[in-house]
């Protein structure tokens, strides 16, 4: 089945998907068939919805979390559909397998000492600086952001490609994002490299780094139980707290349903104030 792993990675690659859910997916199907192995099942076309029910509770019995058994999942769904597309299978065996119920963590969303604290810690790294005003101030994710081109940026406004099973959109640009970007494009080093984040040396700024390096500022700020996303679920809280209407918030972000935005209206406090201003 190992040559099935690899179309159906290579599938996912064409498909614009990241390096990191690649790696995912890839452990996740491996884990499967190691489990079905063990069970004398070697071939994909013999997959049954028993098996991977039985999966599941293997899953759930080596102490992985609902959430992780949940994830995985979705791994094992989205392969069977790849079978279903190649032919290999004529109905998926997942489809109707359950996902296990837990209790989703509320958003982290950060104070407005907690966000002055990390802009104070982080002032002097005009890069730093910059990534965390970009997040803070239009939600985009890191991995958009990681994969911003210097043709995606406008005076006012950044365009976002689709990236994984996200589509393209417009994002503006306010004062304050406007400025922290300006200052860092001016002392960005030269490279080839066209995305409009680097290393030092001139290369991609990687999401892994990129996290790494907001993370310890999150430190020397004293800024606890935070990382790179709530800067993104922060954003998406002030919206909503200064009235920005809700789907204007949904289309911002990137929401694909509207009911994943409305989530946040349970953690915040609606204001007729004015603009929403981190």
């Amino acid at each position: 089945m190992n040559k099935i792993l690899t179309d159906f990675l290579d599938n996912l690659k064409q498909r614009g998907r990241s390096k990191a859910t690649l790696i995912a997916y890839s452990k996740d199907v491996d884990q499967l068939f190691e489990f079905l192995a063990r069970e004398k099942i070697t071939q994909a076309q013999d997959l049954k919805p028993e098996q991977v029910e039985a999966f599941k509770k293997y899953l759930t019995a080596k102490d992985y979390t609902a959430k992780s058994i949940s994830r995985k999942l979705n791994s094992i769904k989205t392969f069977c559909r790849y079978l279903i597309s190649q032919k290999i299978i004529t109905e998926n065996p997942a489809a109707k397998v359950e996902h296990p119920r837990y209790d989703s963590q509320p958003p982290r969303i950060l104070s407005k000492m907690e966000y002055r604290s990390l802009r104070d810690a982080c002032h002097t790294d005009v890069r730093i600086y910059a990534i965390v005003e970009m997040l803070l101030q239009t939600g985009i994710r890191i991995g958009e952001l990681a994969n911003l081109d210097l043709d995606d940026i406008d005076t006012d406004k950044i365009l976002v490609q689709a990236y994984e099973s996200h589509a393209q959109r417009q994002v503006p640009l306010n004062p304050a994002a406007q400025q922290a970007l300006t200052v860092y494009l001016k002392a960005r080093p030269k490279t080839k490299a066209k995305t409009v984040f680097v290393t030092k040396t001139g290369r991609p700024f990687l999401i892994r780094n990129i996290r790494t390096a907001v993370d310890r500022y999150f430190k020397l700020a004293e800024v606890k139980n935070a990382r790179v996303n709530d800067l993104r679920h922060t954003f998406i809280a002030h919206q909503l707290e200064a009235g920005t209407p809700l789907t204007m918030v949904s289309r911002l972000v990137g929401h694909k349903r509207l009911s994943t935005t409305e989530k946040y209206l349970a953690f915040v406090k609606k204001s007729e104030a004015a603009p929403a201003k981190l």
